[in-house]
């Protein structure tokens, strides 16, 4: 069967200076560094050899604008997919990136009760299903090629999560997804057959100041290329072997 890879990016930098948990609010742009971030994926998509048959993207303007410059070095028209959306979060529009304690306040408390699903947002359960469906659904238009898919970093992580068979509730600390990254997923056929985890912008990342927490690169301030810790082929092998398919239980 022909072999096809879906690349999950993360979008790049956000123009952020309020600190502001942005979520789906419009209007949060690339800074220029996070321009530059998207700028270069493309340049090293396009000059190491990579195929990219689809551009497709979450419908905000900064998974957008991160997916512009593969599609354009590629040649091709890119498309929006609703379900590669950030996740929806009682705390967008809080800056909570400036003052951490505004979570303590007692008026979110309620938000905190049930972290496995969680309470505070739309569940994890939710968030596979709707990023498996639009893996698969990127899958023929790309099939035996590859393609870009640019979301956002939780339902990123959500996704790889699952298919690594671990649980879906976790430390936001210890996602490793940086800025402007690739989760690779490749299938033979429809058979999911190999994850890994890289970063074509690695460089960039030490200068980048609008960073969520995460054991990727951009947390540590490390920068890198292809991340040694890329998770190995067995991995698929605890998860479901078909991208299609997944729990609907909450975690």
């Amino acid at each position: 069967m022909a072999r096809t890879t879906i690349h999950l990016m993360r979008h790049g930098e956000v123009h952020n200076p309020e600190g502001v948990l942005y979520g789906r609010l419009p209007g949060y742009h690339l800074s220029e560094l996070g321009r530059q971030m998207a700028d270069q994926v493309a340049d090293v998509l396009s000059a190491s050899g990579h195929d990219i048959a689809a551009v497709i993207t979450s419908p905000l303007e900064r998974a957008r604008e991160s997916g512009a410059p593969t599609a354009a070095a590629f040649g091709l028209t890119p498309t929006c997919d609703a379900r590669l959306i950030e996740a929806d979060n009682h705390f967008e529009g809080v800056p909570v990136n400036r003052d951490r304690m505004i979570l303590a306040r007692p008026e979110h408390w309620r938000y905190y009760l049930n972290p496995l699903r969680p309470s505070w947002g739309e569940p994890y359960t939710q968030l596979v299903s709707r990023m498996s469906d639009a893996v698969r659904a990127a899958i023929p238009q790309a099939e035996g090629r590859e393609a870009l898919l640019v979301s956002h970093q939780l339902p990123v992580w959500a996704l790889r999560l699952r298919l690594e068979g671990r649980p879906l509730a976790h430390d936001p600390r210890r996602r490793q997804c940086a800025l402007a990254s690739l989760t690779s997923l490749t299938f033979d056929g429809r058979t999911l057959v190999g994850l890994s985890y890289w970063e074509p912008a690695g460089d960039l990342l030490r200068r980048a100041a609008d960073m969520v927490p995460g054991t990727s690169a951009a947390a540590e301030n490390l920068g890198g290329g292809r991340d040694g810790r890329g998770v190995p082929d067995q991995a698929c092998e605890r998860a479901a072997a078909d991208c299609t398919s997944h729990d609907t239980e909450d975690a």
